[in-house]
């Protein structure tokens, strides 16, 4: 689980805010369940998602989305990381492939948590912020996600990773407005998801 509570440059969670932070919210809360709903919860709701709001600047590093208040999903999961680590729960990324608009190409990842309960086992949260048609929620073990699987070439990857994709970081750290990031949005196809280990 060392793995899983690591700091980095992306989730930079001794940054002296974050610790702030994530200790404010967890105040309260005597349970890693309680306290990882409480993150979750203020991540989803608290920090604004980048296109629903139109907002800059493209965050990545999980100290500079909390500044910001803003991000895309893949930031908005860093950030929720970072917080959960500095409470000392074990955090991870995983990724969907979706369609942009529903209707197929273009495709596009879109990340979210796996977080380590102990009563549970790993169980995936997306904080990526809830609006019509999106309904994410924390109810273990239940999971609820923004988005299911509608198309053959959309995909739910079943790994859960200690760090967020590379491809992911560099694609944020390379745009600086919410319509470059549109316009750039990552993704990889299923032929080449082994590649990056999303697939066993």
């Amino acid at each position: 689980m060392k793995a899983y509570l690591q700091v980095s440059e992306v989730i930079d969670w001794q940054h002296p805010e974050i610790i702030k932070c994530s200790q404010q919210i967890a105040l309260g809360h005597e349970t890693p369940e309680a306290i990882a709903k409480a993150c979750f919860e203020w991540v989803r709701d608290k920090i604004c998602h980048s296109f629903d709001y139109q907002m800059n600047p493209v965050t990545c590093r999980a100290s500079d989305v909390l500044h910001h208040k803003t991000g895309y999903c893949f930031a908005k999961s860093h950030l929720l990381a970072a917080l959960l680590r500095a409470n000392q729960i074990p955090t991870g990324f995983c990724y969907q492939r979706l369609s942009i608009d529903d209707q197929g190409a273009p495709y596009s990842l879109h990340g979210f948590n796996a977080i380590y309960l102990p009563k549970i086992g790993w169980y995936r949260v997306d904080a990526r912020g809830n609006k019509a048609g999106v309904n994410a929620q924390f109810s273990p073990p239940y999971e609820q996600l923004a988005y299911k699987i509608q198309l053959p070439e959309e995909a739910d990857f079943p790994t859960i990773f200690a760090e967020p994709l590379q491809i992911v970081v560099n694609t944020l750290q390379a745009q600086t407005t919410w319509d470059d990031m549109l316009r750039n949005l990552p993704d990889i196809s299923l032929n080449f998801a082994k590649n990056y280990g999303l697939l066993p």
